[in-house]
């Protein structure tokens, strides 16, 4: 997904691609620096594409603590 968003800044806004990975990869870390846990490292793993993944786990936890389950 990283890469896509990528190539999306290169189409769409015209940047060179590595300015476009540069912006990424610098909103990446601010909304992971500033996203209460676990979204942070839930981001990454859906835009890096974590071997992992983001998996049916993954999304009931979020879920779970959007409706304050636990967390």
């Amino acid at each position: 997904m990283k890469d896509e968003l990528v190539q999306l800044l290169v189409q769409k806004v015209g940047l060179e691609k590595d300015v476009a990975q540069t912006v990424v990869d610098e909103v990446m870390e601010f909304l992971g620096a500033k996203l209460p846990e676990p979204y942070g490292d839930l981001l990454n793993k859906v835009m890096v594409g974590d071997e992992d993944g983001f998996g049916l786990d993954d999304a009931a936890d979020l879920l779970g603590s959007l409706f304050g389950g636990k967390k």
